[in-house]
């Protein structure tokens, strides 16, 4: 008995050739509208699903495969003779196989300028139904929402003549999958929506937080277990991840990332990528124990390495600069975890295939996000969330990128050019650092981290302390503070350690008695309006 296929999609990338194919195995073709024409036009034996149903389509094409010869089709059980009667008796053929994608909603709200009006106008209704209907039968027909499983399709079409009980049940769930997703773009979008009741209309603008958010994320992959042995884990990505965003990566070699591995990748990725000229950030434990700045990813290295080499040993590396041989070479002297880098050369990879230990390097590759590191929304988040107890916290994530001319120096003593840069560099750095961040700066490089600390003094001990450990004098650095000094004993303990000049937030009740302070110590300080708490 001859198999029917119902095509009806928005997007016709490859259809033609899917009809034809269908078409060549002697599959009867109904299709819908635009769909019809082009078909029919290519010389392909097509029927229209108006003249299928004995129904015109209507209401500018919003009813048109709502009908019971296709529904009826759709959901009836081959397996149940009553089923089998009741579609007999009622003239309604069997459809076996469903092509279908929907009306274009996401990439339309997404356009600039996008009304109201053009959203409800792009909500699919017959698509989803349809969709669903097939989804549901899935024993006996085979649904497509994705032009990438168009040659599976045809692969099994052409061996077997159907398609297997498993592929029809993974394109299954891929439909179900596919119907969430939009549904869930439908919500979000008309959620942020308001209507103001006291002038009877909608408001123009849409909310930057909606009513009700629906995430939409796709398992990548399936970790060994979590933060500690005891906990299973998995790791997810958006379904429409940011360009030069982590889950891009491409794995080059090396042992299956961990879940802590992702997690310090991604804090590692987030700090290199915010630089423009050659950086590189080692993190351990999602604080970054070196940062540096140098003509090349070697000199990068090198220094970011110095600022705690104990901390460093087992840890993350991320580069927004190629690395070649010079630079592997070097590295390899450690022991690495994750090794991050828009490429590598040849020899780099090389040197680090060359022994049977350093293969378990996990070495990763990601584009750079096209847009530069001044393009706060390009590559990154623009959303942070973090769980609570049966609920989200959900905040515009910390993408302030600060300029030079937004910076007030409040001392009477100036910045010199070379200390503007360092402070602007510490700033860059403290953004990432867990809270309480003191992070001391010199010559483009960190010489010293204190995160983490309950109290901000302390964070400035151990950031002294560490560069004690690394044998860095922190005579003539600058200090970066991630939150205003609520008292002037912050400030004195990195002034002994040796800081002479000192950018943070301000805002305190006791800024001017800070400020005070620093005037009475010779050090400049510089108040950049803005706080980076990171918990």
């Amino acid at each position: 008995m001859a198999l029917t296929a119902l095509i009806s999609v928005s997007d016709k990338t490859g259809i033609l050739e899917l009809a034809q194919a269908l078409h060549a195995l002697d599959i009867k073709l109904l299709s819908t509208g635009g769909t019809a024409k082009l078909l029919a036009d290519s010389g392909l034996p097509v029927t229209e699903v108006a003249d299928h149903t004995g129904f015109p389509e209507m209401l500018d094409g919003r009813v048109k495969t709502l009908h019971p010869k296709i529904h009826g089709g759709l959901l009836a059980r081959r397996d149940v003779p009553a089923h089998v009667a009741a579609i007999e008796e009622h003239g309604i053929e069997a459809i076996d196989l469903l092509v279908v994608n929907l009306y274009p909603f996401e990439s339309t709200v997404a356009k600039p300028g996008c009304t109201l009006e053009d959203a409800i106008e792009n909500i699919d209704i017959g698509g989803p139904a349809m969709v669903r209907s097939a989804a549901k039968n899935w024993k006996d027909v085979g649904v497509l929402t994705d032009v990438a499983q168009y040659p599976q399709a045809l692969a099994e079409l052409k061996a077997d003549g159907k398609l297997s009980d498993k592929t029809r049940f993974a394109f299954a769930v891929a439909a179900f999958n596919r119907i969430s997703q939009y549904d869930a773009a439908i919500s979000d979008y008309l959620s942020a929506i308001d209507f103001d009741a006291s002038v009877g209309q909608l408001a123009p603008t849409r909310a930057l937080f909606p009513a009700q958010t629906n995430g939409r994320f796709v398992k990548l992959q399936d970790l060994r277990y979590g933060e500690n042995p005891h906990q299973q884990a998995a790791f997810y990505g958006d379904l429409f991840p940011a360009p030069g965003s982590l889950v891009s990566a491409k794995q080059l070699q090396g042992k299956e990332l961990s879940y802590n591995n992702i997690a310090d990748a991604d804090a590692a990725w987030e700090c290199v990528k915010s630089f423009d000229v050659p950086a590189c950030v080692i993190v351990k434990h999602a604080n970054p124990c070196g940062v540096a700045l140098g003509k090349d990813a070697l000199e990068a290295y090198s220094k970011a390495f110095k600022t705690d080499p104990t901390s460093a040993f087992g840890g993350i590396i991320a580069f927004n600069r190629i690395v070649d041989a010079a630079a592997a070479q070097e590295i390899n002297k450690q022991f690495v975890e994750v090794l991050m880098a828009p490429g590598y050369t040849p020899e780099a990879l090389a040197v680090f295939q060359a022994t049977k230990a350093k293969l378990n390097v996990r070495v990763l590759e990601i584009a750079l996000p096209p847009g530069g590191a001044t393009d706060w929304d390009n590559g990154r988040n623009a959303m942070d969330v973090k769980r609570v107890g049966s609920g989200l916290l959900m905040q515009t994530a910390d993408n302030r990128v600060l300029a030079a001319s937004e910076l007030k120096v409040v001392s009477k003593k100036q910045p010199t050019g070379g200390q503007l840069e360092d402070l602007l560099f510490a700033w860059k750095v403290a953004k990432f650092v867990k809270s309480n961040a003191i992070v001391f700066c010199a010559g483009g490089m960190t010489m010293g981290v204190g995160a983490g600390q309950m109290s901000r003094l302390d964070s400035a001990r151990i950031a002294s302390i560490k560069a004690e450990h690394a044998g860095l004098s922190l005579k003539n650095t600058a200090v970066a503070s991630d939150a205003f000094f609520p008292f002037r004993d912050g400030l004195d303990v990195v002034v002994n350690a040796g800081a002479s000049c000192v950018i943070q937030p301000g805002g305190s009740m006791r800024d001017q008695e800070v400020i005070d302070a620093a005037d009475e110590r010779g050090v400049v300080m510089v108040l950049s309006g803005v706080r980076h708490f990171r918990h």
